[in-house]
């Protein structure tokens, strides 16, 4: 049985370069927890089919475990928590 989802924004830091690209370093949920992003798996336009909401999808990994984190090019971020 799969897990139930919500769509939780956090703050990303992100480094944007003059190619255009963003690459996420670090999220910040609201009660301060940090992860730091290990890498970027792929990046690429689509919707969340737990929570709802579209943009660019970020495969990350962060501790060792791919997670998605979307940007929905509006200035907000979110995950997909638990």
């Amino acid at each position: 049985m799969e897990e139930q989802r919500r769509k939780v924004y956090v703050e990303v830091e992100v480094t944007h370069r003059v190619d255009g690209s963003a690459r996420p370093h670090l999220i910040t949920f609201e009660n301060g927890e940090k992860y730091e992003i290990d890498r970027v798996i792929q990046r690429c336009r689509a919707a969340s089919t737990k929570v709802g909401g579209t943009g660019i999808r970020y495969t990350v990994q962060v501790c060792g475990i791919p997670t998605f984190l979307f940007d929905e090019e509006n200035g907000k971020w979110f995950v997909e928590a638990k």
